[in-house]
């Protein structure tokens, strides 16, 4: 019986689903709020984040609740901007070390055409590719900065990382996507 009651006294339970949604929610929402361009986006996102927490069988798994909650969302938002082009292609454009924006009449490529429909389609697709053959440091770095509008600096402070190991990460990413899409570019040239 003591044994019962000091394990009572020491032990607090997981908490439940309910508990982390009032905990978390507020906080929740307004950090994706700032990651998406519509409230009705931010408002879905959470709800899926909700889903998915409400499928775990024990919250008491969690390492850490909070970060794993932003994680999700993190990953939603990702998703999101996958199904969904940018508004401003420009804010993906790429700089080299001339200055030089390498990516931007690859970003201006809108028209009503067929050939340039078809052309930016085939663009988002084959970025998407690219961002997935890039060691997962090096994509979110990339996803955040460029789709997500974080600052490097933010993202260092999100990972735990130095600045200067997620500017080196930025830079592989970036160098990788110019080598892998430098086709399309041609290609457009040629349109």
């Amino acid at each position: 019986m003591d044994d019962l009651l000091s394990f009572s006294m020491t032990h607090t339970p997981a908490p439940d689903v309910s508990t982390t949604i009032k905990a978390y929610g507020k906080r929740l929402l307004g950090f994706i709020r700032g990651k998406v361009r519509s409230d009705e986006d931010a408002e879905d996102i959470l709800q899926e984040v909700w889903y998915q927490l409400s499928h775990l069988t024990d919250l008491s798994e969690l390492e850490s609740v909070s970060g794993w909650l932003y994680q999700v969302a993190r990953n939603k938002v990702t998703d999101l901007y996958r199904k969904k082009k940018p508004e401003s292609l420009e804010s993906l454009a790429i700089v080299n070390e001339e200055g030089e924006t390498f990516f931007r009449d690859l970003f201006r490529a809108e028209g009503g055409s067929p050939e340039m429909e078809q052309f930016n389609q085939l663009f988002w697709e084959e970025l998407m590719l690219a961002l997935d053959e890039l060691p997962e440091n090096q994509k979110q770095v990339f996803v955040l900065n460029e789709l997500e509008d974080m600052t490097l600096q933010e993202i260092a402070d999100l990972q735990g990382q130095n600045l200067k190991t997620i500017i080196s990460r930025k830079g592989y990413a970036v160098k990788h996507l110019r080598k892998r899409l430098e086709y399309l570019y041609n290609e457009l040239n040629n349109l």
